[in-house]
């Protein structure tokens, strides 16, 4: 519907500090202040209409992995559940993301065929190779606003060193995606008791927290803005917080399973649940949540990474990590709030204000955003039939959550 009016929802408005309940006018997508014969009427009575919403993580799987997703499958799954603007690591199969002038291409795609903004993270280094500093002035010129190295090593700390100072030349933010590989090494799950019973390879904690230790030094002695995506150790939210309080310009993000799941779900070889960084301690899951209700965690992203079936069939630490999480991330949210952790303003500021002046695009998101209808109160079960995206791959499958997308409404 191109004209629509909601009645008695509550209006959860992060720009505007709102949180009421009010009759709404939405035209094309947008608020308008009245339309005197809408196309649609729609009783708000209990529910929440919040902007549309932006992830700071998902990988799409196109370029080259189709098998498991495409733009159109996974930016239709991201804009039922009200994602409008998705923010995608340089790590597709090929890598692209070291040429600017292909990146304009795969952002026209995305609307062409998911209608979803995209936003491309450029490669830090030639082919993620570690070894060469990428052109991140073409980067930039193709529309990235950041780079990262994704999870690949660089060639020695040199090498690293001297692309953050490219970057900060360039006014380039940097995302880390934190772990040190001679730690991490072949490990597939955190390091505790679960993971020695069943013999699995493990990744000490020390991994992510010395890797943030390292590129802290490095961001304060050059002066490069940086964002820590993917946090999931308690000790990292620590580090964070001194760094922010010693002025450096960081941000920093958490993906919203680690806010919720913990490592018991590998019991089993439950290879649902294998996912990188690797689902954490309770004590790390409740020192995320304080960091996300202090503010030192900005950000709340989905860390989507949809799996064909065959890439979860092979022995635990053969298989794919990831989890298919766009389908579960507004009924997380919903029950953060449940719990107490965050206000329902506060919540949504995580996944669509606070994200977006992240990305550096907080203005040009007020103008593309829409509108969502979340049921807060609406329970359902997630199942092959309720999941929009076309991977399957979630350790949330088959269970009852709460909390749901009733529409998303956006400008054509």
């Amino acid at each position: 519907m191109t004209s629509v009016k909601i009645e008695n929802v509550r209006v959860l408005d992060p720009v505007n500090q709102i949180d009421h309940v009010e009759t709404v006018y939405l035209k094309q997508g947008q608020r308008v202040d009245y339309i005197e014969q809408p196309q649609q009427v729609i009783d708000g009575q209990g529910r929440w209409l919040m902007p549309s919403m932006v992830d700071l993580c998902a990988r799409l799987r196109e370029p080259g992995q189709q098998q498991h997703g495409t733009l159109k499958s996974e930016g239709k799954a991201a804009r039922e559940q009200g994602i409008l603007h998705v923010v995608t690591p340089p790590d597709s199969k090929p890598i692209v993301q070291d040429n600017g002038s292909l990146i304009q291409g795969l952002i026209e795609k995305a609307w062409h065929d998911g209608k979803i903004h995209l936003n491309i993270i450029g490669a830090q280094t030639q082919g993620l190779q570690g070894k060469q500093p990428a052109n991140m002035a073409g980067l930039k010129k193709g529309g990235c606003a950041f780079v990262s190295n994704a999870n690949a090593s660089f060639l020695d700390d040199d090498v690293l060193l001297r692309t953050l100072e490219y970057a900060a030349g360039v006014d380039m933010t940097v995302v880390f995606y934190a772990e040190e590989a001679n730690i991490a090494k072949d490990g597939c799950v955190h390091e505790s008791f679960v993971a020695s019973r069943q013999g699995l390879p493990m990744i000490s904690p020390l991994a992510e927290t010395i890797a943030i230790a390292k590129y802290l030094l490095m961001v304060e002695a050059t002066g490069v803005k940086a964002h820590f995506s993917l946090l999931s150790c308690g000790a990292s939210v620590e580090l964070i917080r001194i760094a922010k309080n010693k002025g450096l310009h960081i941000t920093a993000d958490v993906a919203m399973h680690q806010l919720h799941l913990t490592d018991t779900l590998i019991d089993g070889f439950n290879t649902l649940a294998h996912v990188r960084p690797p689902l954490r301690s309770r004590k790390d899951q409740l020192q995320l949540r304080e960091g996300v209700q202090s503010g030192v965690i900005d950000a709340i992203c989905t860390h989507h990474e949809p799996l064909s079936a065959s890439a979860k069939l092979a022995p635990f630490a053969e298989t794919e990590a990831g989890i298919s999480a766009f389908d579960s991330f507004v009924a997380l949210g919903v029950q953060l709030v449940a719990e107490g952790v965050l206000t329902p303003l506060q919540w949504v500021e995580k996944v669509t204000l606070a994200p977006a002046k992240v990305a550096n695009m907080a203005n040009r998101w007020q103008q593309e955003c829409g509108w969502v209808l979340v049921n807060p109160t609406q329970t359902w079960q997630l199942d092959r039939k309720t999941m929009r995206s076309q991977g399957k791959n979630t350790p949330l499958f088959e269970h009852m959550l709460t909390g749901r997308v009733e529409e998303t409404f956006y400008r054509i």
